[in-house]
């Protein structure tokens, strides 16, 4: 019963190694497409700014794409067109998310799964030994306790990487919406 749990715990680590990867990336290329792309509106290269949109990964520039292409529309539809792609962004940063939180609810129901297996091959040594005592049931108790121990400590580690990264995602999310509406509100000035 340890082989699924084994198999969650390292879902678990590669989701997270990829999203605090992938978090990090996200930071330092929204900062620097903010600063370089508000200069060049301020100077009025627009052309530019959307060239530099291409040295970033394209779910980030999407958004910035969308304000610098869309002055010849309406306000409103203007802003319905990039929060439309704010959320593409933010759907593509929260991707795999809905796996921890499975993992989280499903590991321990693996553990105490493996704890009724492990009871109950406790019970067959009984029957197929025809004795009882400690030398008999202690490897399928040992192997009821681990696997759930496993379970527990597989459910508490991806729960706390989902709530870590939705928290840090929320927040990254909001400062990227708020860089693209500053500069929108720049670009219409010019």
């Amino acid at each position: 019963m340890m082989y699924p749990l084994l198999f969650c715990s390292i879902l678990v680590w590669a989701i997270a190694i990829e999203k605090f990867f992938s978090v990090s990336v996200f930071k330092r290329q929204t900062l620097f497409l903010y600063q370089k792309i508000e200069e060049l509106i301020r100077d009025r290269k627009i052309h530019e700014a959307k060239g530099v949109c291409s040295s970033v990964t394209s779910f980030i520039s999407v958004p910035y794409i969308a304000m610098l292409e869309s002055t010849s529309m309406k306000k409103d539809v203007r802003e319905q067109r990039i929060s439309r792609k704010l959320m593409e962004t933010q759907q593509w940063l929260k991707r795999f998310l809905w796996v921890l939180a499975t993992v989280a609810a499903v590991a321990p129901f693996l553990g105490l799964f493996g704890t009724v297996v492990g009871i109950m091959r406790s019970f067959n040594s009984i029957a197929n030994s025809g004795k009882s005592g400690f030398v008999v049931i202690a490897p399928g108790l040992a192997e009821a306790l681990i696997t759930t121990a496993g379970g527990i400590l597989v459910a508490v580690m991806s729960l706390v990487f989902y709530n870590y990264f939705q928290a840090v995602l929320g927040k990254s999310v909001l400062i990227f919406k708020n860089q693209v509406e500053e500069l929108m509100e720049i670009h219409g000035e010019y």
